[in-house]
Order: structure tokens, then sequence, then C-alpha cells
């Protein structure tokens, strides 16, 4: 008797609890719904954003590099002057690469460099500038520009360390040199391109290179 008193109360408190859920149901039911559908929607939102951001990023593309093919500077400059400062950077190095004269490419890399000074796009234009004066470049803005691009941990560190010691063979300093190549090939990192550059630059200077494992 005991089992069945047991047993019929289990049965009524579950119909109870079966009650009381379809009634929440009836009444927040729809705060539910309603939140599926938003969170259905806000995915759907992202999504679509996203292809678009993706659509509009490659149509940049395509249209910067046609106009790079076509060798005009002025031409790349045009395709989003409005756009932000990532394609704006991007499109003064494109731009500097396509000059014909090396004093508006050397303008060119300066303006990219002046406008994004702490970001990579603006060290590479930096380092695209040593380079390219190489030993036109006046001495003191060359030095303090390679001592901040070889900062340890920096993006161009080892390709700054290399201009280091470029403009150390320049100054007619070649044990100097010869030191700081050692001190970059004993760096992690190297390339096979870099490590050969390396090399070569000793044999210049009529030292023995490290061998090349």
């Amino acid at each position: 008797m005991a089992n069945q008193n047991d047993t019929f109360i289990d049965e009524v408190t579950e119909e109870l609890r079966r009650d009381r859920l379809y009634s929440l149901m009836r009444r927040y039911g729809w705060i539910v719904i309603l939140l599926v559908v938003a969170v259905v929607g806000y995915t759907a939102w992202r999504e679509y954003d996203r292809a678009q951001d993706r659509a509009a990023a490659q149509a940049w593309g395509d249209a910067v590099l046609t106009a790079e093919a076509g060798g005009d500077p002025a031409a790349i400059l045009a395709v989003d002057p409005q756009g932000s400062a990532g394609r704006q950077a991007l499109s003064g190095l494109l731009a500097a690469g396509a000059q014909q004269d090396a004093d508006a490419a050397a303008q060119a890399l300066r303006d990219v460099a002046a406008a994004q000074p702490d970001t990579v796009l603006g060290e590479l234009a930096q380092l695209k500038l040593v380079m390219l004066q190489g030993q036109q470049m006046d001495v003191a803005e060359r030095d303090a520009m390679l001592t901040r691009l070889s900062r340890a941990g920096a993006p161009f560190e080892l390709l700054a360390l290399e201009q280091k010691a470029v403009a150390l063979i320049g100054a007619g300093r070649p044990d100097d040199a010869i030191t700081l190549i050692r001190q970059i090939q004993d760096k992690d990192g190297l390339t096979e391109a870099l490590r050969r550059r390396l090399s070569e630059m000793m044999i210049a200077l009529g030292t023995e290179p490290e061998p090349i494992e």
C-alpha cells in the first residue's frame, strides 16, 4: 500500500512539474524564441559582413596590383586615397617601388615612415629607405634609423644589422664590420639568403667566412 501511495505521489509531482514547465513556456517562451532569432540573425549578419570585407579587400588588392603592373605610382596611390592607414602604407610602398626617380622613391618611403612610424610597414619603409640611399643618406639619420630597426625583437632586426655592417664597410671600418657580421651569424632566424650574403661580405673583406651548414 505504501508503495502505491509513493508511486501516486511521484506521478502527481511529475504532473505538477510538467504543468509548471508548460506554464512557464506559455509565459516566457516568446523570449526564448526571440533570443534564438536574435542569435541566428546576428550570426548571419556577421558572416555577411565578413564576406563583404573579404570582397572589398580582394577588389582593392586586384586594383592595386593592376595599377602596379602599369608602373604608374600616381595610379597606385589613387586606388583608395581615403582608405585605412594600412592600405595607404601598402600603396605608398608599392608606389615607391614603381618610381623611376630615386629621389621621388625616397620621398615616398619617407612619407610612409612618417605616417606609420611604429608599425611593421613603417619600419619596412625605413629599411628600404636606408637600402635605397645608402652612403648618400645623412650619416646621423641612417645610424639612428638602423639602431632603432636593429633593436632586439624588431621585425627587421637581422636585415638592419646587415645594413649596419654595410655602413661600417662604407665608413672604412672593416674590422668592426667583420665583428658585427660574426655576431649576426650567431643569431637565430637567419635565412639562407642572408647567411650567404654575410659570407660574401666577409670574403670581400679578405676573411674566411663561417662554414654554411
